[in-house]
Formats: C-alpha cells, sequence, structure tokens
C-alpha cells in the first residue's frame, strides 16, 4: 500500500505537473498511478516487474533520450540497483539539467540490532513467526544493500544534493498499520536509530 507520507514528500519534491517523470524501482505501479492521477507523465521502470505499466528493465539498461525526463523518483529502490555507480551515471543522463530529483530510502547502516529486534516483536503481535535473530537479519540486510552513504556518493557527480533528512521508516516494512507515532517516540527517545532517509537533488547543469 502507497503510504500517504511518502505521495506527499514526493508531490512536494516535485516541479509541477505535466512534467516528465521517470520512477525508479516502481514495483506494483501504485506511486506511479498516483502521480499520473495528479497529471504527471510517469515512465515507471523496475527488472522485477511482470510487465506493463511498469517497464521491467534495469535502470543502466532504459533506453531513452538524454535529458528526457524533467525529474526522477526512486523510493525505496536505489539500495537495491546495481551496478550502483553506472545506473546512477544513467540516471544522470536522463534526467535534464536543473531536473529535480527525489529519494526516499531504507539507510542499512543505521539499522541495528535494536532495529531488528522491535520489528520483530511487531511482526510476532501481529501473528508472524520469524525464524532469525536481529542479528542475522541485520547481517544478511548489511551483506547485500547499498549504505545510503554509498547511493549519494554515486549520485553526486550528477546531482546537487540537498542535506539528508532521517526519521522513521519500519512502520512501512510489512507491519501492521498505526505504528509510526511509536517509532517516532522510540527514536525520539534514543532507543531506536532513524533508519528512514529521504534526500532531494537538482541535476546539475554542467
Amino acid at each position: 500500500m502507497l503510504d500517504d507520507d511518502v505521495l506527499a514528500f514526493v508531490t512536494g519534491a516535485l516541479p509541477a505537473p505535466p512534467a516528465r517523470v521517470l520512477e525508479v524501482g516502481a514495483g506494483s505501479g501504485e506511486l506511479a498511478a498516483a502521480l499520473t492521477g495528479r497529471g504527471y507523465e510517469v515512465v515507471a521502470i523496475d527488472p522485477a516487474s511482470d510487465g506493463p505499466p511498469v517497464v521491467p528493465v534495469p535502470l543502466h539498461e532504459l533506453e531513452a533520450r538524454p535529458a528526457s525526463f524533467d525529474a526522477a523518483v526512486a523510493v525505496v529502490s536505489l539500495h537495491h540497483v546495481e551496478p550502483l555507480d553506472e545506473s546512477c551515471r544513467r540516471l544522470g543522463e536522463l534526467v535534464r539539467p536543473r531536473g529535480a530529483l527525489v529519494v526516499d530510502e531504507f539507510d542499512v547502516e543505521r539499522y541495528d540490532d535494536r532495529a531488528a529486534r522491535w520489528w520483530l516483536e511487531q511482526r510476532a503481535a501481529a501473528g508472524h513467526d520469524h525464524e532469525h535473530e536481529p542479528g542475522e537479519i541485520v547481517a544478511d540486510l548489511r551483506a547485500h544493500l547499498h549504505a545510503v552513504e554509498s547511493v549519494c556518493d554515486a549520485l553526486a557527480p550528477w546531482f546537487a544534493l540537498e542535506p539528508l533528512v532521517r526519521g522513521a521508516y519500519l512502520y512501512r516494512w510489512e507491519l501492521p498499520a498505526g505504528l509510526r507515532s511509536e517509532e517516532e517516540r522510540l527514536i525520539g527517545a534514543g532507543a531506536l536509530p532513524a533508519t528512514g532517509a529521504r534526500l532531494v537533488g537538482t541535476r546539475r547543469a554542467d
């Protein structure tokens, strides 16, 4: 389900419709559909897609004219992108100079045993069993996901990036509704790390 806060963040950072937007890692296409309904022209891609309306192609292999998009959006997807540097270079080619980049991410480097344990507890309370220990989950994710800092480093040659804004994320990850405020309270108290990270950028003109 598309999170209302994610949609508000994305639309608040995009240029006005009918801007042409590339969505990277579009999943089932919920965000793309919401943006299309608001008047945007959206091309949504995801290599794991089963087909239209999301194009099943990885970012670095997308065939499109240079500078043919006014903006790009990536919601919890760039940490999966391979190869990272080549994909971010291709993203820089596709977004026009001074075009917008909107990124919503999960920061695996901040996802620690405390976060994994809390997440598992909420899953268990909702009736979901899990065979792995918190440390195992943390190690597995860190072994195959890109850290947010690595993503920023790969984007930086092409986009002028604003500072990261960190916040709650776990409540959106296969948990029952209504846990956002509790996660935010625990983050504020120092009991949980802020594993969400958002940033906006502008395509460099040079």
